[in-house]
């Protein structure tokens, strides 16, 4: 199992949101680049970032510090937030983005996905993002009337890699993850999945570790970092073996 900690930027800042809501915005001292060095220095193999304005609007006003933590990690990036176009993969792929979360795009556009898959290869990851298994869109403020369980199944039938399944309702609560239902999308999905929200402790950690959910292939976590509920260091070391990231197409 894979432990991703996560940066998510607003304005250039590194920010948690509480379920998804821009108005309950938590503003963290440490600038975006200097996490993501902090991060490496602990033994992250894989970097989750989202940029939140581009998830809302559609600015492109983040893309410079992405560039920035290019620069500064050298393992796996995954990168997702209004990605909807062919020039924003472009240039995500010229900066040197190693995957791609697409959400929005994947509910509204799925031949497009399909094209960036044959053109740009196996580089996409279906972002899931649902409320009692709604899936949500544009920054998850706008619902889509699609299953999460039926997005997952179109995953695997447009050769995304993997997929990243967060219950927004758990999200950035520190209440515990949806191990449950993630765990039925990769079963329904025949695909890797991440799971991101909610993760509270070490224990959530070590409860996912265990092997009961194979399906799971790794966890994202951003929160419990932050606010010093889990030591990323330490769970690295205890519950990440060196093989976890190692030839990783997911």
């Amino acid at each position: 199992m894979l432990i991703i900690p996560a940066i998510d930027i607003l304005n250039g800042s590194t920010v948690r949101l509480y379920m998804g809501d821009y108005d309950s915005v938590e503003v963290y001292d440490t600038n975006p680049v200097d996490m993501a060095r902090k991060f490496e220095e602990a033994g992250a193999k894989r970097l989750h970032i989202v940029d939140l304005n581009a998830a809302r609007t559609g600015s492109h006003d983040n893309r410079m510090v992405i560039r920035k933590i290019r620069r500064s990690f050298s393992g796996t990036i995954e990168v997702g937030g209004g990605i909807r176009t062919r020039e924003d993969v472009e240039h995500l792929i010229e900066i040197g983005v190693d995957r791609m979360v697409l959400g929005t795009v994947l509910v509204k556009d799925p031949k497009l996905v399909s094209e960036w898959i044959s053109q740009f290869g196996p580089r996409f990851i279906g972002g899931i993002d649902a409320l009692r298994g709604e899936v949500k869109i544009h920054g998850w403020e706008e619902g889509s009337s699609l299953s999460d369980i039926v997005l997952a199944k179109k995953c695997k039938e447009l050769g995304l890699v993997s997929i990243i399944y967060t219950n927004i309702s758990r999200d950035g609560t520190l209440e515990g993850p949806d191990v449950e239902r993630t765990a039925r999308i990769a079963e329904e999905s025949g695909l890797p999945v991440i799971l991101s929200g909610g993760i509270s402790s070490e224990g959530d950690i070590a409860a996912i570790s265990e092997g009961l959910y194979p399906g799971i292939k790794g966890v994202i976590t951003g929160k419990a970092i932050y606010k010093n509920k889990i030591d990323l260091a330490a769970c690295i070391a205890k519950y990440q073996r060196a093989q976890d990231s190692e030839g990783i197409l997911w």
